[in-house]
C-alpha cells in the first residue's frame, strides 16, 4: 500500500466489502455513535442557547450611522470617461476622471449621473462600456447623489462559481455535489451564527466551537457518506477542534494578542471597542482549522479501514502501526501546505516588514506577525495530534466491532428493530 495516498475515499479500484466486512462496519458505526451522541447533543444545545437573538449589536447600530439612510448600491453603465490632471503640488503625475454612467437598476433607472473617479480607479483602466457599482444618497442635498463604489464585478465571480460546481459534479459526481451543499451549510452557520455571535458579547470560542463542530456533523456526512469511515473522521476532527480551541486559549492569553492588528479590526474597534478582539484571534484559528482538519482525518479513516478489510486479522496494535505509516507523509505534507496558506494570506504584511529596518525576531514577535505564527502553530499542532488519535480510534472500534461485545451490540440493535418493525 502506498505510503502516502490522500485520498479521501476507498480506492474506486478496490473490490466490494463483502457482507461479513459490511457487518463489521456497521457495528463499528453504532459503537461510535454512543461517543458521538452525547456530543452531538451537546453542540445541539450550544446551538440553541448561544444562537443569535437577532437584535441590532451595538457594532451594526454604529455602523449603520457611519451610512445616510435609505442608502442604496445601484449598477452604472460608463458611457463616457474625460480625464484630468490631479497630481499634487510635489509633482507626482496623477489621472483622475469624471465619467457619465447610465443608472442600470433601482430607483433612477435610466437617468445619466457624472461620477467622480480618483486616480486609482481611472489607473486600472475604466472604459466606456463598464459596469459600475454606485452608492446612491437619497437626501443629498440637490437631490440624490451618487459616487463610486467599487468594480460590478458578478459575471468573473458567477462564472467561476458555475465552473467550480460543474467540475466538481463532473469529476466527484453526487459525493461532490453532496460535499457543495454542505459547503453551503457551512456558510449558513457562520454567516447565522458564528459572525452574528462573535458581535453579540457571547464566548468566541465557544461560538466558534460549537459552530464548527454542527458544521463537521453535517459536512461530513454529506459528503462522504454515514459510514465508520466517515464517523472515526469526525471523531478525530472534533478532538483536533477541541485541541484547536484550547491550545489557542493558551497560546492568545500568554502572547498577550490584542487581536487589534489591521485595518478590518481597527475599523471594528471604532463601531464596538467592548468586543473581544483577542477572542476573534481564537475563532479565526478554530474557523481556519476545519478544513486542514477534515481533510486529513478522512484519509486516515480510510486507511485504517482499507487496512482492516484487506486483512481482519491484524491486531489493533499492527492496524495502529501501519495507518500511522500514511499518517506521518500526511502530515509532513499537510504542514507545509498550512504554512505556506498562512504565509501567502500575510503577504501584504511580509512585504511591509521586509521595508523595514528592523531585527529579524523583533518583527517575527511583532504583534502583526505574530497573530499568524501562532495561528500556524496552533493549527499544527492540532492536526499533527490529530492524525494518531484518528488513526487510534479508527483501529480501535475496527477491532472492537469483531469482538464479542461489538457483535452482541449488532444483535441487539436488530431486536430492538424488528419489535419497533412489529
Amino acid at each position: 500500500m502506498s505510503s502516502h495516498a490522500h485520498s479521501h475515499g476507498p480506492d474506486p479500484d478496490a473490490p466490494p466489502p463483502t457482507e461479513e466486512a459490511l457487518g463489521r462496519r456497521r457495528r463499528a458505526v453504532w459503537l461510535m455513535l454512543l461517543l458521538l451522541v452525547p456530543v452531538g447533543l451537546a453542540t445541539v444545545i450550544g446551538l440553541f442557547v448561544l444562537w443569535p437573538s437577532g437584535e441590532p449589536t451595538r457594532a451594526q447600530e454604529v455602523a449603520a450611522t457611519y451610512l445616510p439612510p435609505g442608502t442604496t448600491y445601484p449598477d452604472g453603465e460608463v458611457v463616457s470617461v474625460e480625464t484630468y490632471d490631479c497630481g499634487d503640488p510635489e509633482g507626482r503625475p496623477a489621472d483622475c476622471a469624471r465619467a457619465v454612467v447610465e443608472i442600470l437598476d433601482g430607483e433612477g433607472t435610466g437617468d445619466y449621473q457624472s461620477v467622480d473617479l480618483q486616480s486609482d480607479v481611472v489607473a486600472s483602466g475604466v472604459e466606456e462600456g463598464d459596469t459600475l457599482v454606485l452608492t446612491r444618497d437619497p437626501a443629498a442635498e440637490g437631490g440624490p447623489s451618487y459616487q463610486f463604489y467599487d468594480y460590478q464585478r458578478d459575471v468573473p465571480i458567477i462564472g467561476l462559481a458555475v465552473a467550480f460546481a460543474v467540475v466538481v459534479g463532473l469529476v466527484a459526481r453526487w459525493r461532490g455535489l453532496a460535499s457543495l451543499v454542505g459547503l453551503a451549510f457551512a456558510f449558513f452557520v457562520l454567516l447565522q451564527f458564528v459572525l452574528p455571535g462573535l458581535l453579540a458579547y457571547d464566548s468566541p470560542a465557544m461560538v466558534s466551537l460549537v459552530g464548527s463542530a454542527a458544521i463537521m456533523f453535517v459536512v461530513l456526512y454529506l459528503a462522504h457518506g454515514f459510514s465508520a469511515r466517515t464517523t472515526t473522521a469526525l471523531v478525530g476532527t472534533l478532538f483536533g477542534l477541541s485541541l484547536v480551541a484550547v491550545l489557542g486559549s493558551l497560546a492568545v492569553a500568554t502572547a498577550r494578542l490584542t487581536g487589534l492588528t489591521s485595518e478590518e479590526t481597527t475599523t471594528l474597534n471604532n463601531f464596538d471597542p467592548t468586543i473581544d478582539f483577542s477572542g476573534l484571534v481564537l475563532a479565526g484559528i478554530v474557523v481556519a482549522g476545519l478544513g486542514v482538519l477534515n481533510d486529513v482525518t478522512i484519509t486516515q479513516a480510510s486507511a485504517i479501514w482499507q487496512l482492516h478489510e484487506v486483512d481482519s486479522s491484524m491486531t489493533w496494535r499492527e492496524l495502529y502501526t501501519r495507518g500511522m505509516a500514511v499518517g506521518r507523509d500526511h502530515i509532513a505534507s499537510t504542514v507545509y501546505t498550512i504554512v505556506f496558506a498562512y504565509a501567502g494570506a500575510a503577504l501584504p504584511l511580509l512585504l511591509l516588514f521586509e521595508l523595514y529596518d528592523q531585527p529579524g525576531w523583533v518583527v517575527l514577535t511583532s504583534s502583526g506577525l505574530a497573530e499568524e505564527v501562532i495561528r500556524t502553530l496552533v493549527g499544527a499542532i492540532a492536526l499533527v495530534l490529530a492524525v494518531p488519535v484518528t488513526t487510534a480510534t479508527g483501529a480501535f472500534f475496527a477491532k472492537a466491532a469483531d469482538t464479542e461485545a461489538g457483535a452482541a451490540t449488532d444483535r441487539r440493535l436488530t431486536a430492538l428493530r424488528t419489535r419497533f418493525a412489529r
